[in-house]
């Protein structure tokens, strides 16, 4: 929770470092591959922290949310005695009892992370600048991996199935997908076939490991009827949680906890649990039953210790001896770049000048 109580104004950062680095390799690259050296058709990851805590932003971006509506969470703090089991759960992780958590450290936070997603807009507008500016056609696809609480309900950061820790955004621009915004619940695990479907490439050979589908259908106008997944086995769990979204229906499902069950249409900020409601017993038999279809909860705790403890062997075994990680390593010729004496000048500068001239 230091990340709520520090957060504020700072020009670098180790995070706002590593995003810097992130753009500028990329855009670096956007100009190579505009240089046109290798024919092939190509695709890009650029993958920043931003927003993320801590909650730190430069003061040019601190400053555009001074007057800012919304840095009061819309669910104030839920009492510890009334939070749901796996939330519980998240506030003991978070050490909560040794923060003292001010209304003023709460808008403090919010604010840096809306100014942090000015931040990303900045960096991703300079990325597709030098798309326009080369002249390169692509497809773009924006996604995050998670959200935040934001202190909703009292919570912070991610590892929950609620809306502002799991809802995140999915947005694509391509030829032949018409502009417009799309409320049909979808799932990250649909952006490999997606992008495949978009690229024209059969998966069969890797199917079923693609456990998604594409959305160029649903882009079009047709139906997605499927539920979308979620599961979660990770800081703050003793057991795996899973999910389904189905329509207006929010269903997770825990072998230590109660049933969920809530109705985002009728109660968006999910305070009232329906899993005990008989008046729901149909919808909730009918989604536990899509759950249990899916998920053997009991083989996949199994599972998940069973990759803990394999991976608690190897990180012992690579800090014995002389340890060196496997992290990526980027490797960089320096005699290759930019200019050298064993280069040619004339080559040099019209192999690597775009728009290359007369």
């Amino acid at each position: 929770m230091g990340s709520v109580t520090g957060a504020g104004v700072a020009e670098i950062t180790n995070q706002l470092e590593y995003d810097d680095e992130v753009e500028y390799h990329a855009g670096r690259k956007l100009y190579d591959l505009a240089r046109g050296h290798d024919p092939r058709p190509w695709c890009l990851t650029v993958s920043f922290t931003h927003p993320h805590d801590p909650y730190v932003a430069r003061r040019k971006y601190w400053d555009l949310y001074a007057d800012c509506a919304h840095l009061d969470p819309e669910v104030p703090p839920i009492p510890y005695a009334e939070q749901d089991p796996h939330s519980k759960r998240l506030l003991d992780s978070c050490d909560r009892d040794k923060f003292d958590i001010t209304d003023e450290d709460v808008r403090r936070s919010r604010r840096a992370y809306f100014a942090n997603i000015s931040y990303i807009d900045d960096k991703i507008g300079e990325l597709l600048d030098i798309l326009e500016r080369t002249r390169q056609e692509a497809v773009i696809l924006f996604v995050s991996d998670h959200g935040d609480m934001l202190g909703e309900r009292g919570m912070w950061f991610k590892m929950s199935f609620f809306e502002g820790s799991a809802r995140v955004p999915l947005m694509i621009a391509a030829p032949g997908l018409k502009a417009g915004r799309i409320d049909t619940p979808v799932s990250t695990l649909d952006v490999t076939p997606t992008l495949a479907d978009l690229a024209g490439i059969s998966l069969d050979e890797v199917l079923p490991w693609t456990d998604g589908e594409s959305l160029v259908g649903l882009a079009k106008g047709e139906e997605r009827t499927t539920p979308v997944a979620m599961e979660y086995a990770a800081e703050g769990s003793y057991a795996p949680l899973v999910g389904l979204r189905y329509g207006k229906w929010k269903y997770t499902r825990c072998a230590l906890d109660p049933d969920q069950l809530f109705d985002l249409e009728a109660d968006p900020q999910e305070l009232r649990n329906l899993a005990g409601d008989p008046a729901h017993k149909g919808t909730l038999d009918q989604l536990r039953a899509k759950s249990e279809a899916r998920w053997d909860l009991a083989a996949f705790d199994a599972e998940v210790r069973q990759s803990q403890a394999r991976r608690w062997v190897v990180y012992e075994a690579l800090r014995n001896g002389s340890y060196y990680p496997w992290d990526y390593q980027p490797l960089q010729q320096a005699s290759e770049r930019y200019m050298r004496n064993h280069m040619n000048l004339d080559t040099l500068e019209g192999n690597q000048r775009f728009p290359r001239g007369e």
